[in-house]
């Protein structure tokens, strides 16, 4: 295994004092699978503070020192190196009762999630997998350390961190694994929100629809609003899949960009409290993207999302029956109430939604490459869409008698007249159609 100069300038420093010393985890992972490691990760047989006084020339970071681990700055980052220990009695599913600081890397190893992070290398030890973790690699098998049940019950974010690891890895669960991840779902109740939350976003970014329909019972547990879209007949000609199939296609399509993910995921909550049949017995769903925006903000306040993500997705859902058209001036108009960002996820939104439909319709795909031929060439003309770009501002008025509240009505007006393409955006044609009304 390659190991960076800092990092075993570290393996060696504590291996000349006489302690063993290892990568381990992910990196070790990463790299039997062929990939660069992003970071590095030691274990080693020194107490923390024999660690200490083998780096005590350089910065230390002692913030984990009493669960064993010192964080050595180097030029090239932050090195965390870890007591070789063991761990006990989570009655909180998240924190371990004792941590005890143990001599030999096996037991170690022991306390990891999954095999495939329970392997460790040392350039003077060799590779350490006691669990077979190179092996489930290599047939693609993702199996937790041990006794599954433990594993999550000991931690129970590692259930979501297990769908991660499948899903980034194509990594196919092994029975057991899953069971428990399955049987034990409801435990993750008692994790911070904030640490659901990141592990949602960092799965979301990856999965794709058939990753979101084989684990929504997971997901389910930790978002309750998507239990009741599961194998929901939407009762519609235009729908050839459930609620939740749907959803999974939708959000599975879409650019791999947090706003856009959460909203998809979430676009059609609010379709099982506004379902209503006519009397041929079709499925509607008025006012379904409203309820669906307060749905998901109650769910996104309870994850302890960020306030602008949150804010964004809520709009993307409220807004996502809100018509966009091949229509160079309602584009126009539409960029300027919400800007060009929006505009742009709103219509990744509304283009995915008809493709999750499972109905094919050649006259709507070429609906929405009209649009995306309109909008491409209204970003390269560099309209003015805004009041900030028009070519006169409150000052010009003052100088034609205009005051007050009527100077940004105005203003509103002549920045109509330029998204409708009546008047150019330019002083002289601006300022003659100001006069015009005012006369």
């Amino acid at each position: 295994m390659f190991l960076p100069d800092y990092v075993l300038e570290c393996i060696n420093a504590l291996e000349r004092s006489g302690f063993a010393a290892y990568a381990v985890g992910g990196c070790v992972r990463d790299a039997c699978l062929g990939l660069t490691p992003q970071d590095y990760d030691l274990c080693t047989s020194a107490l923390p503070e024999q660690t200490e006084a083998v780096f005590s020339d350089r910065r230390l970071i002692l913030a984990g020192k009493k669960h064993g681990t010192v964080g050595v700055v180097t030029g090239a980052g932050v090195v965390e190196i870890t007591t070789f220990r063991t761990e006990g009695d989570y009655a909180d599913n998240r924190h371990p009762g004792w941590v005890k600081f143990v001599p030999d890397i096996e037991s170690d190893l022991a306390r990891r999630d999954f095999t495939v992070n329970a392997m460790a290398y040392s350039p003077y030890r060799g590779f350490a997998d006691p669990f077979g973790g190179r092996a489930d690699l290599e047939s693609r098998t993702l199996r937790a350390v041990g006794c599954a049940d433990a594993r999550f019950r000991e931690d129970s974010l590692r259930i979501l961190r297990g769908l991660r690891f499948s899903v980034k890895y194509r990594l196919t669960v092994e029975d057991e694994t899953l069971k428990a991840m399955f049987d034990l779902a409801h435990l993750m109740e008692n994790l911070a929100r904030e640490r659901v939350f990141d592990e949602l976003c960092k799965l979301l970014l990856l999965a794709d629809a058939r990753d979101l329909l084989r684990f929504v019972p997971i997901l389910a547990a930790v978002i309750p609003e998507l239990k009741p879209m599961i194998g929901f007949d939407q009762r519609s000609p235009y729908h050839a899949y459930d609620l939740f199939t749907h959803t999974a296609q939708v959000t599975g399509s879409l650019p791999a960009q947090l706003p856009l993910r959460w909203a998809g995921l979430l676009h059609d909550t609010g379709k099982i409290a506004t379902f209503t049949i006519d009397e041929n017995g079709r499925g509607h769903f008025y006012g379904h993207a409203s309820v669906s925006a307060e749905i998901a903000d109650r769910v996104l306040r309870r994850l302890k999302a960020p306030n602008q993500l949150r804010e964004q997705v809520c709009f993307l859902i409220g807004k996502h029956m809100t018509p966009l058209a091949p229509d160079k001036k309602l584009l126009r108009r539409r960029i300027a109430q919400y800007g060009m960002e929006n505009v742009l996820l709103l219509f990744q939104i509304q283009q995915s939604d008809f493709g999750g439909k499972g109905t094919h319709d050649s006259e709507e795909n070429h609906w929405f490459q009209r649009i995306d031929t309109l909008l491409q060439a209204i970003q390269e003309e560099d309209s003015c869409l805004s009041l900030k770009d028009l070519a006169v501002n409150g000052r010009d008025l003052m100088a034609l008698g205009y005051s007050g509240r009527e100077i940004g009505e105005k203003l509103q007006q002549l920045l109509e007249l330029v998204i409708d393409e009546a008047v150019p955006n330019a002083k002289d044609a601006l300022l003659n159609a100001a006069k015009k009304e005012s006369i």
